[in-house]
Parts: structure tokens; sequence; C-alpha cells
């Protein structure tokens, strides 16, 4: 399986993006995402570089569906605590693993279960900026093909995009492996996290 889900090695790519404290770089880049864990009967994705190196990973011991997930990087930092808003069926992201009380911090942003993204909560409750989850086309019958849209100020610039990865010889992968790209100084670990809330809203973590 891991001949089907490592991206080949790019001579072009810096290790930039394979170091475990810089989520942000000036080029673009490209992960491989992979809905499964690498914990045997674990639920989760994997995230490769595009050197093949894990980046991110997510490992879930619960069965799919869990309120509650962590986004780590390789060495098992948690980046990223998720957590399912019972009430308004929306996602909210808090950077670390919540060790403070997550009841009384501010969110990191939160997901509508129209893929409507807010950012960057200040203390007065304002949120600073908007982007979108948009599936590809505008529709919703591919879960596994979207993207990832900053709408600040009314703008659409895409930040994002995942589609169904492509082999060498080019034969389309199992929809449980695609392609991300990400745009330069564009936070690979705030896109990481929206990426698997995609994913958990879409019932496939």
């Amino acid at each position: 399986m891991a001949n089907k889900v490592h991206p080949l090695p790019s001579s072009s790519s810096s290790s930039s993006s394979s170091s475990s404290s810089s989520y942000v770089t000036s080029k673009r880049e490209a992960f491989t995402v992979w809905m499964k864990s690498l914990v045997m009967h674990g639920n989760g994705c994997t995230v490769f570089n595009e050197n093949g190196e894990i980046v991110y990973r997510i490992d879930n011991y619960e069965k799919k569906g869990s309120k509650e997930v962590y986004l780590m990087d390789l060495y098992g930092k948690v980046l990223f605590t998720l957590r399912k808003v019972h009430f308004f069926g929306q996602w909210e992201g808090y950077q670390g693993d919540g060790t403070n009380n997550l009841n009384k911090e501010k969110p990191s942003f939160r997901v509508t279960r129209n893929g409507h993204v807010t950012l960057q909560y200040s203390n007065n409750g304002e949120a600073a900026d908007y982007y979108r989850l948009e599936a590809m086309g505008g529709g919703k019958k591919s879960s596994s093909e979207f993207k990832i849209i900053d709408s600040t100020r009314g703008g659409r610039r895409v930040v994002a995009e995942a589609k169904r990865k492509q082999s060498s010889s080019g034969v389309v992968l199992g929809d449980d492996v695609f392609t991300l790209m990400v745009e330069p100084h564009v936070d690979h670990s705030l896109i990481m996290a929206l990426v698997t809330v995609h994913g958990l809203m879409h019932h496939r973590l």
C-alpha cells in the first residue's frame, strides 16, 4: 500500500515542509492525504509531503464519527483539537491539545454545516477572516475533491485544492487517497485541520 500512497519524490522540493516546526512556506506545496490511520484497527488519516515523508496524522482509536479528534505532527505533537458542537452541527478547532479548558477558550476557527469557516476569533467574539469549503464545480457529489477558498472581504482566492490522486502512469487511485495543493504563505497545519473537518463532516474519518 505504501507504494500507492507515497507521492513521487520531487527534485525541487525543499525540506521546509518536512520540518515539524514549519507550517508556512514561500512556495506551493503538494501533499498526499491517505484517509487511513497507520495504527492497526484505528481510524484517521495520514499525510505525506512530496518526499513521501509523514508530516501530519490523525489516529482515532474510536469508531468513525468521533466527536473529538486531534491533528498531530509526525512526532505526536497535537496541533489542533477538533470538537463537534452537537446542537448546531458545527465543528470548532482549538490550537494545541486542549490542556486548558476548551469551554473557556475562544476557538481558532468554526466550520458550519454548509462549509462556511470563520477564523481568528478575537476577544470580543468577532472573526477576522472567512474561508469556505467548496466542492469542485460547486456541487456536492464528490467529498474527495474540493477547494478551500479565502472569501475575506468578498474575495474568492483559492488557498488549497484537493483532487483524486493519480499514479505516475495516470491511473486514478481510490477515493481514500487524494492530492492536496496548498498555495504559498498559507498555514499548512490550519489547512490540514480544515481538511480533517471536511472528512469528519462527510463521515470519512
